[in-house]
């Protein structure tokens, strides 16, 4: 069985405080990358490698067979960041696809 990507993983692989520094205080400006459950981790640690993104766990309603709340991860930076993340995620998980 594999193992599930938990939010204490990522939070491994970037310090708090590298984050607090690059972002500072103003969090208002952030926004957020949902990573849709089953995502490969390999890609999830790629895009945290790659944008510094800071990964987040938040509860989202996830409609499968029943709607209930889920934790997911989200990687949270800044638009224009998120933006280049999102479109790095749609190429590798096309290529994971294939």
């Amino acid at each position: 069985m594999a193992k599930k990507l938990t939010i204490e993983d990522l939070e491994k692989r970037k310090e708090n405080k590298e984050i607090e520094e690059e972002f500072g205080e103003d969090i208002e400006e952030l926004f957020d990358l949902v990573m849709p459950p089953g995502t490969p981790s390999y890609i999830i640690y790629d895009i945290v490698e790659e944008f510094g993104l800071q990964p987040v766990e938040r509860k989202i309603n996830v409609n499968v067979v029943e709607c209930d709340k889920r934790d997911v991860i989200v990687l949270r930076g800044k638009l224009d960041v998120v933006k280049e993340a999102e479109q790095y995620y749609f190429k590798e998980m096309e290529a994971y696809v294939e």
